[in-house]
């Protein structure tokens, strides 16, 4: 897929140099940016909803128990 996005000289050259101070190509720059920012909100909305069921049943697990129950000791 080829996508393109508009610039200005400024931004351009920002987003070139950058690039070259992280031994990385526009593309892969761009790529790499997008993807982790994807993760990162993934990650909060994972986050929020483990919150919202910790608030409906505030029940924790110490990790001896959890590993005696699994029979992991």
């Amino acid at each position: 897929m080829t996508i393109s996005i508009r610039l200005n000289s400024n931004e351009s050259e920002l987003i070139r140099t950058y690039a070259e101070m992280n031994g990385m190509s526009v593309s892969e720059l761009m790529r790499k940016s997008v993807i982790e920012r994807i993760e990162d909100e993934y990650d909060l909305k994972a986050y929020e909803e483990a919150i919202a069921d910790y608030k409906e049943n505030p029940v924790t697990h110490d990790f001896m128990s959890v590993a005696k129950e699994l029979d992991l000791l």
